[in-house]
């Protein structure tokens, strides 16, 4: 692969892939992932929640370093404002996971996404995202609304 993500046509399902509820990143449990006694360390679900955050974005057509450029009028960023986390059964090195993540509501300067984390049928952790929209000077912006669009 070559830098700043050309050729990522060679790899298809790098960035997981877009359902009709949102999005599903597949994540393997490494051991860097895990604490001493092999589960899943809990700051890994955060990660794993940022990637498929990113990658849901990135399927929708924004991408971080154009929203930092200033392609879309000013330089914009995402911030996560809140997130509400239940940890409720544990990974193991080895695991094969799935990261859901699902848009639940884009208005004004914000996104609020539902995220889960699965491993077959059972669900290991779930996150409510509360993603701020912002300027380089960190003020709110309203998502500009060929963003938006694209989220629709």
């Amino acid at each position: 692969m070559t830098a700043k993500g050309e050729g990522a046509g060679d790899w298809p399902d790098l960035a997981g892939r877009l359902t009709g509820e949102g999005h599903v990143l597949p994540v393997r449990v490494y051991y860097e992932d895990t604490d001493f006694s092999g589960v899943v360390y809990h700051a890994a679900y955060l990660k794993f929640a940022e990637r498929g955050r990113s990658d849901f974005l990135r399927l929708c057509g924004i991408h971080h370093a154009a929203l930092d450029a200033g392609a879309h009028g000013e330089r914009l960023a995402f911030a996560v404002r809140r997130m509400e986390i239940d940890f409720l059964a544990p990974a193991r090195i080895d695991d094969l996971l799935e990261v859901e993540t699902r848009l639940t509501e884009a208005r004004g300067a914000r996104l609020v996404l539902d995220q889960r984390v699965r491993r077959g049928g059972d669900t290991l952790f779930h996150a409510s995202v509360i993603v701020a929209v912002i300027s380089s000077e960190g003020r709110p912006r309203r998502l500009p609304e060929g963003l938006a669009a694209r989220l629709r």
